[in-house]
């Protein structure tokens, strides 16, 4: 269930004036059927790279019974980090509050939506989102033939950047949010009428 928004700015405002939610999630597998979100973090950028707020908590699974972690050698998330985390609901609603008004933006974005989405869905919350805008697809259209990686991390590297604690959620939203502006660049994009053609 989902509610799009009002566009964030004005068509012809600059970049540097959109803002930006990025989020990151770690989940359970890759089933939006039967696994879960377990952690969640979010980083509210300008489109010229200025950090606005980080926002990441832990969802609190077990009280839904899910009695798994899932690839805990991916993401070393333990039961008892879910147990001090947010209840799903609150964290979902402390979600929406931060990207309204933003453009959510996700490294292969339809994974984490299809998983929030169901989250959304299943607590019966209205999930608000402009955009949505893939870091994925923006790298991928500047490798038409495809030569190069896109991995996140393969991304970041090319824009001499990086982190240490891969597969955590405000981690890897902290890097998506600092190669966000290097790919607007690369793209050519000044306004946010030059963004919106990118959404989807």
């Amino acid at each position: 269930m989902t509610s799009h928004l009002q566009t964030p700015v004005a068509p012809m405002a600059p970049i540097d004036r959109v803002r930006f939610a990025v989020v990151d999630t770690e989940t359970t597998g890759l089933s939006t059927d039967s696994d879960r979100v377990l952690q969640v973090g979010v980083v509210v950028v300008r489109g010229d790279g200025a950090v606005e707020q980080e926002f990441v908590t832990y969802l609190r699974r077990l009280t839904w019974g899910i009695g798994h972690v899932g690839a805990f050698h991916i993401h070393g998330i333990t039961r008892r980090q879910l147990r001090k985390g947010m209840a799903p609901r609150a964290a979902l609603e402390a979600l929406n509050e931060l990207t309204n008004g933003c453009v959510f933006t996700a490294h292969n974005a339809k994974f984490d939506i299809g998983f929030l989405r169901s989250d959304f869905m299943r607590l019966e919350i209205p999930m608000q989102l402009t955009g949505p805008l893939c870091t994925l697809n923006l790298s991928r259209k500047l490798d038409p033939q495809r030569s190069m990686s896109h991995k996140l991390r393969d991304v970041a590297a090319r824009f001499g950047k990086s982190t240490d604690r891969p597969h955590d959620a405000l981690a890897d939203a902290q890097l998506t949010a600092a190669v966000l502006p290097d790919l607007l660049a690369a793209h050519g994009i000044a306004t946010y009428a030059e963004l919106a053609p990118h959404f989807g």
